[in-house]
């Protein structure tokens, strides 16, 4: 919604004070088919070659997102912080080998269903029953286990940033595509010189056209949401750094009471419960 807005406001100002100075708003209507075609084709046809083809899959699946509200809630990091407590807490009182049949079917325990927002979540579910697998098999420490979710969750961030990285090349390029598309209406207008001053005049402002809309494109559609799909992904890394202080936590032999409260420091402000509506959460799904 808030994306939707933006863009609003963005192109209304842009084109509102356009039309107020007295701008025919048709010649801008007029050239838009062919330079979008040029500019629009040209950038999408250099962002196929310049990116994988995991690259552009990611980055469709990624675009959709953009245009919903961030997932990362205080009741989700509250949902999370509580199913990490009945997980340790099962596990300190009756011992590690109790949560195994947990670990090994998350979507048949009991304990997960209880929590079905993280519950469900795949990357969230794999990265908690990866660990406390290793945590049940006992062959690793705490420091080994903590360099391999350091190098997991610097993976993720790597692939997911190869997206943000993409839109930004695109974003970079446009302009350069706009200035293409007006170098041939300049050409174009070239080819015309014996045509009367104002049919002329039309034809140069058409190419100028393709210019404002390279820069228009870049700078007020396509690198917004670069910027927007970047704070995304650090909230899901956030969420990552979540699980993990807290399972580190537990296996440096803090109580789960202890080891929530070391994971919820790790969240951003504002979206971190307190510790009393954590406290009240945990004992209320108790």
């Amino acid at each position: 919604m808030f994306v939707l807005i933006g863009y609003a406001v963005a192109l209304g100002c842009i084109f509102g004070a356009y039309i107020i100075h007295g701008g025919n708003i048709s010649v801008i209507i007029h050239a838009l088919p062919t330079e979008l075609m040029a500019i629009l084709g040209g950038a999408l046809g250099a962002f196929v070659v310049n990116n994988q083809p995991k690259v552009l899959k990611a980055t469709i699946a990624a675009l959709p997102t953009l245009l919903k509200g961030s997932k990362y809630s205080k009741a989700r990091y509250m949902e999370l912080l509580a199913l990490m407590y009945d997980i340790l807490q099962k596990a300190r009182k009756e011992g590690l080998m109790s949560i195994e049949k947990d670990v090994d079917a998350p979507h048949e325990s009991a304990v997960f269903k209880k929590y079905p927002t993280v519950g469900t979540d795949h990357h969230v579910v794999e990265f908690i029953t990866d660990y406390l697998r290793m945590m049940v098999s006992g062959n690793l420490n705490a420091h080994e286990i903590e360099s391999l979710m350091d190098n997991e969750i610097d993976t993720h961030h790597h692939e997911a940033h190869a997206v943000v990285s993409a839109i930004a090349r695109l974003a970079g390029a446009l302009p350069a595509f706009g200035i293409v598309a007006a170098v041939l209406g300049v050409v174009n207008t070239m080819g015309s010189v014996g045509q009367p001053p104002a049919i002329l005049g039309g034809m140069i402002g058409s190419a100028l056209v393709g210019t404002f809309l390279g820069i228009l494109m870049a700078y007020g559609v396509v690198e917004p949401l670069g910027g927007l799909l970047e704070q995304k992904n650090d909230e899901s890394h956030k969420e990552l750094q979540c699980i993990k202080t807290t399972l580190l936590a537990s296996m440096q032999g803090y109580a789960p009471q202890v080891a929530v409260e070391f994971g919820r420091k790790v969240l951003y402000s504002t979206e971190r419960p307190t510790f009393s509506e954590l406290e009240g959460h945990v004992k209320g799904k108790k």
